[in-house]
């Protein structure tokens, strides 16, 4: 009875893996911001070309996991469909926030994702959240609060910026959730290439409707739009379609706060922004609530 009541082994190194991919993904998420500040267009224009320009090459990435057949499964999911809208909500929001606010507000209301899934996992996909995900959950965001207390200001010209993180966090957190429900049916390159491709199409309306310009006015511009779309867009979320296959939503968004971690780290090495006491303690803090949250297995 013991032995059938215990985790299968076999699941053990597959959760080591999902969470090694999730901590490379929150950093390939970490760099985006340096790259939409670096580009030579509009928010809506760099949103819609870090989803556009890796369309292709997910394409192929869910071909060579099942053909021409997974593509048109792509679009036959409604759980893949509701990906692709919020993650177009999330960008939308995301790149405003970061052109209206600072790095450090933008990031930090951001990582709020987590307060989305803990409400709605258990009502929309069926996880119920348990103490341990509910007690990470406010131990990460206060340990995000202390990692950039010292960078996050209260500007009432920044206000309309911190709301639109604030709107970034409800996006990418019910993307959390829809993606979950996606794995449970899709491969990985399915799911990550439907998902982006209806978000392309709905932030190329976006685009369009608001943007004086879609194309970037040199190679440097078209560059960075090029690591947008490549590190941040097909490194961080196909990583983190990859895990959510293996680990629950709200054990993931946790997994993301890191993206903090390394948005701090990364001032430190560009910018030369300096890393005190505070950012160690908030950094060991959310540590410990991805800790505290982990499967029991």
């Amino acid at each position: 009875m013991s032995l059938a009541k215990s985790p299968p082994l076999a699941a053990r190194p597959a959760e080591v893996v999902a969470f090694l991919a999730l901590c490379l993904g929150a950093v390939a998420m970490g760099v985006s911001p340096v790259f939409v500040r670096l580009a030579d267009v509009g928010p809506f224009a760099s949103a819609f070309w870090r989803v556009a320009l890796a369309v292709p090459v997910l394409a192929l990435w869910a071909m060579s996991e099942g053909g021409g057949r997974a593509l048109a499964s792509a679009f036959r999911s409604r759980a893949i469909w509701l990906a692709g809208v919020f993650f177009s909500i999330d960008l939308f929001f995301w790149h405003l926030s970061i052109l209206h606010t600072s790095i450090a507000n933008a990031t930090f209301l951001s990582s709020m994702a987590p307060i989305w899934v803990l409400l709605f996992s258990g009502l929309f996909i069926g996880e119920k959240v348990g103490r341990r995900e509910a007690a990470g959950v406010v131990v990460c965001i206060l340990g995000g609060a202390v990692l950039l207390g010292g960078s996050y200001t209260l500007d009432e010209s920044k206000l309309i910026g911190d709301l639109y993180g604030i709107g970034t966090s409800f996006g990418f957190g019910t993307y959390f959730l829809a993606v979950r429900a996606a794995r449970r049916e899709h491969t990985t390159g399915t799911v990550t290439f439907g998902a982006t491709t209806v978000t392309a199409l709905c932030l190329f309306v976006v685009a369009l409707a608001f943007e004086p310009k879609l194309l970037p006015s040199s190679l440097a511009g078209a560059a960075t739009l090029a690591a947008l779309a490549y590190v941040s867009h097909i490194g961080g979320q196909g990583l983190l379609a990859f895990a959510l296959g293996y680990l629950s939503a709200a054990f993931s968004s946790l997994v993301i706060f890191m993206e903090v971690i390394a948005a701090a780290l990364l001032a430190f090495l560009v910018f030369g922004e300096a890393i005190g006491w505070s950012q160690g303690l908030g950094g060991l803090m959310i540590l410990g609530g991805i800790w505290i949250a982990r499967p029991r297995s």
